[in-house]
């Protein structure tokens, strides 16, 4: 064990510290996180401008998906209780049209309907992406179906104490969570931001589930529809960004997965360009033309090498402020298996390992906020690079 790993905290050590933390000072979490990046933003735009969010931002991952099964609103609301500065979400549609919170929509790992006799019949094949799946799909149920199904914990191996919690939650609709951030923002006194993603939006159009306009209608009957709005709008697909910058003003980022890959409407299009072409310069200008920010995968910012180690940061961070982007890379996560392998401490894959380690790096670079799936973790290392 290396001396790093020797004084690693451990999983209850993580948890407590950031809640005393915040306790001891009478405040709560998130107040305090944005009282410390207060005045670091790169603007001066207004109460829910992108610009004012505290430096570096802190996202809950699908929630606080380290603690609660993803995407539930116990998930959302761990999230925010822990300080999280924005809550994410991920949206697909039901048969009927609605908007509910998913990561993918192949719901076979993240609900029980496996253990529902009258779906047996709705187990199919389908091609997503390119990508062939085998499971039970939110375009093959009414909303009102979908509601008899329960939430569950997605990767029980690496989480089992979240598995506790298999069965509380229903898949939330978008329209609830965004009457349950309205309901938590007048509590707190200052809105409840949001991270919303649109999934396979070219899948979901060719099926006449289109996902940008009923998405843009909710936002402009719950008035987040403007450049100053408390949400931000993300897709892996381009074209997702620039149809939502032609129906709403809200703050839009573009996801970028691995160098070598293609979004997938540049696959349906033809568009030769892969994600090594869109973070050089001239890629980065024309994402500029319609988004705010990018949001590259970690490996974007440090690669690692063949052993899984950290090497040297790439002048992504440099190109994308140079063309006023903001950066929220992904994904930060506790565990062993998730974390760089520099980072890591003993032989478990499931035990966290060096988070403000591998988080202290990745602020080093300069990156604007980051995906967590522990907030409370990643807001005690956001604090630690804010006081240096």
């Amino acid at each position: 064990m290396t001396e790093r790993a020797r004084k690693t905290p451990g999983r209850r050590t993580l948890l407590g510290a950031a809640v005393l933390g915040t306790a001891a000072l009478g405040l709560p979490a998130a107040a305090q996180a944005a009282e410390r990046g207060r005045g670091r933003g790169r603007g001066t735009g207004g109460h829910g401008s992108l610009r004012d969010l505290p430096v570096p931002t802190v996202i809950g991952h699908r929630g606080a998906s380290g603690y609660r099964p993803e995407h539930t609103l116990g998930s959302y609301q761990l999230a925010l209780d822990l300080g999280a500065h924005i809550v994410e979400q991920d949206l697909v549609p039901t048969k009927d049209g609605h908007l509910v919170c998913r990561h993918e929509n192949d719901i076979t790992g993240t609900t029980d309907v496996a253990d529902h006799p009258e779906f047996a019949g709705r187990r199919t094949t389908k091609s997503i992406d390119g990508v062939s799946y085998t499971g039970w799909f939110t375009e093959d149920f009414t909303l009102a179906e979908l509601k008899t199904l329960r939430a569950t914990e997605r990767i029980p191996g690496n989480r089992p104490d979240n598995t506790l919690y298999n069965g509380r939650w229903t898949v939330p609709t978008f329209e609830e969570v965004l009457r349950w951030a309205e309901k938590e923002g007048r509590k707190r006194g200052a809105p409840v931001w949001l991270y919303v993603e649109t999934k396979h939006p070219t899948y979901f159009r060719k099926l006449g589930l289109g996902l940008e306009e009923p998405l843009a209608r909710l936002l402009r009957r719950y008035g987040r529809d403007r450049k100053n709005s408390p949400l931000i709008l993300q897709s892996f697909e381009p074209g997702s960004i620039q149809r939502l910058a032609r129906l709403v003003d809200t703050p839009r980022i573009v996801l970028l997965s691995g160098p070598k890959e293609r979004p997938w409407d540049f696959v349906e299009s033809g568009d030769p360009r892969t994600v090594a072409d869109l973070v050089k310069p001239a890629g980065l200008k024309w994402l500029a033309s319609f988004a705010q920010g990018i949001g590259p995968t970690l490996d974007l910012v440090i690669p690692k090498d063949a052993s899984g180690r950290l090497t040297t940061p790439t002048t992504l961070v440099r190109d994308a402020h140079a063309k006023g982007l903001l950066l929220h890379p992904y994904t930060l996560r506790n565990e062993n298996s998730f974390l760089p392998a520099d980072f890591r401490c003993g032989t478990d894959p499931n035990a966290y390992g060096d988070v403000f380690g591998a988080c202290a790096a990745y602020f080093a670079t300069g990156i604007d906020g980051i995906f967590a799936d522990h907030p409370d973790t990643a807001l005690l290392a956001a604090a630690d690079h804010a006081g240096r």
